[in-house]
């Protein structure tokens, strides 16, 4: 049996939501990035649940979510001052920061590490959540992607409950529908348990504006070797559909485009072309074109959803124009990447 899907907007969801929570149940959320498989953070046996239904490996930490600043003192020991200032620029918002963790709390959800992830979200079901979890005196819900472990990340509630049908009985209580995510792909990653701050995995904001809140230099997780912390989505291969995704220059994917126009398509196999200059092909069933907007946050609110619309169309082979180098497409440059090496 498929999991419930709820209105957000209906207060009896959000606070039977709460209770499955407290009760040790698994429940997804809307977010402004992308949905999450929420847990209550502080049991341990509600996060291995989390772990087993993703078939996501027990060390790779889940974010912990939270309504408020003031929640973040339960997880953390301390918050150094840059980091307080990229939480007044960017709380709430798509903004995760890594801090060192207060022993013995959280522990499955961090991965068992002694750092935690934090994040404040502002969707306003995530935030409604919260808060009636904490009435319920709980303080954070873990809430890594709602999807299974490596492929494409869910925005909707139908790309959640799409992710676990074949799952009999379902692990997730309920599904909480907040429509369609408004940003689209996962909160920017900074490590702030450290002396400096360490981007580990980029968003929405650029390096430039990150370094230029947080008052010092912004060091970049490749130039760091030493005493890594483990963060969420920074596995070379991640972020995958179905179909085998190929990053292509704008010319070479023109050339192959043409070529593939001209050709019989192998066993009724379906190529995908998701472009922001689309070649000129012949109409061909088995050519499935989608453009690619020209605005980073527009591409980054749809990629997602395009690849999980590739994927229902039946596509083996998805080629991708490689986005333009700009700082503002770093986030769906490196979800792309990581896409492709799945």
């Amino acid at each position: 049996m498929t999991s419930r899907i709820l209105p957000g907007t209906d207060p009896q969801a959000i606070e039977q939501a709460a209770q499955a929570l407290k009760q040790g149940k698994l429940v997804a959320i809307p977010t402004e990035t992308v949905y999450g498989l929420g847990a209550d953070a502080d049991q341990d046996t509600a996060c291995h649940a989390i772990f087993t239904a993703k078939g996501r490996p027990a060390d790779h930490p889940l974010i912990v979510h939270i309504s408020q600043l003031e929640a973040a003192k339960h997880y953390a020991q301390e918050l150094p001052e840059f980091a307080l200032k990229l939480i007044e620029a960017y709380w709430p918002g798509p903004l995760t920061l890594i801090l060192q963790r207060k022993p013995s709390i959280a522990d499955a959800a961090a991965g068992h590490q002694k750092t935690i992830g934090l994040r404040c979200p502002s969707h306003p079901v995530a935030q409604a959540l919260l808060k009636a979890f904490e009435t319920l005196g709980g303080h954070g819900i873990a809430a890594p992607s709602a999807n299974r472990f490596g492929r494409t990340s869910p925005t909707t509630a139908q790309h959640v409950q799409d992710a676990f049908a074949d799952l009999s009985p379902s692990p997730i209580a309920l599904i909480l529908d907040g429509g369609a995510s408004d940003v689209g792909i996962e909160s920017t990653i900074v490590d702030c348990s450290r002396s400096k701050p360490v981007l580990l995995r980029p968003g929405i904001y650029t390096p430039a504006e990150l370094e230029a809140t947080a008052g010092v230099p912004l060091l970049i997780h490749a130039d760091v070797h030493v005493d890594d912390p483990k963060a969420p989505g920074t596995l070379s291969a991640h972020y995958a559909p179905k179909a085998k995704v190929r990053l292509m220059a704008a010319e070479d994917l023109k050339i192959a485009a043409g070529m593939l126009a001209a050709a019989s398509p192998a066993n009724n196999a379906r190529i995908g072309i998701y472009a922001q200059h689309l070649p000129k092909v012949k109409k061909a069933s088995h050519i499935i074109l989608r453009q690619m907007p020209g605005n980073a946050k527009d591409a980054a609110h749809e990629l997602f959803s395009a690849l999980h619309d590739f994927d229902a169309q039946g596509v083996s082979l998805l080629w991708v124009e490689t986005p333009p180098d700009g700082p503002e497409w770093i986030g769906v440059r490196d979800r792309l990447q990581r896409a492709a090496s799945s």
